[in-house]
């Protein structure tokens, strides 16, 4: 699709159709929608070297997730390479921020992704989490006053409390 004969609009669709992947992954993990974080995903996905499917996927994000708190994952340069109407490969740099235990931890992290269109939706095949580095913050946001923005832009908000989603994981662990 990035040849010579290549449909211009045809690659703009992919691209933006595949960043919107990106980040709609990011803001179904920090709600916890397990549904919407799966279906994000071919359904033939493997997970590990011996499951595959929906159902072991949703099983391992369930496992990775359940010793966190709250996560904030900000999608930031999305390098897309359409190599033709159905099969792409992409870098995805990330900005995570996690609550784990008495620690908010930050993380510098790059996805290296493998996409798939099929049914006419773009979809992970694989996802590959690298980690530039993780610290934890010297001011941690765990226990901050609520912050009652706009009027003051420091202190706990609303997020992730507010998603029905992270609020039913919660209650399910």
């Amino acid at each position: 699709m990035s040849g010579p004969g290549a449909d211009p609009i045809a690659w703009l669709v992919a691209h933006e159709e595949i960043r919107q992947l990106a980040s709609r992954y990011a803001v179904a993990l920090d709600a916890r929608d397990l549904d919407t974080l799966v279906s994000l995903f071919v359904d033939d996905v493997r997970v590990g070297r011996d499951l595959v499917g929906h159902d072991a996927l949703r099983a391992s994000f369930t496992e990775q997730l359940r010793g966190l708190g709250v996560t904030i994952l900000l999608v930031g340069n999305h390098v897309i390479d359409v190599l033709d109407d159905d099969h792409a490969t992409g870098i995805v740099s990330c900005r995570g921020e996690m609550e784990m235990g008495e620690e908010w931890v930050v993380q510098a992290i790059q996805y290296h992704d493998a996409y798939e269109r099929r049914d006419g939706r773009w979809r992970f095949v694989r996802r590959r989490h690298l980690l530039f580095y993780g610290a934890d913050m010297l001011l941690r946001p765990i226990g901050l006053p609520p912050a009652h923005w706009p009027s003051s832009a420091t202190g706990k908000g609303e997020l992730p409390e507010m998603f029905r989603t992270w609020r039913d994981f919660l209650n399910d662990s």
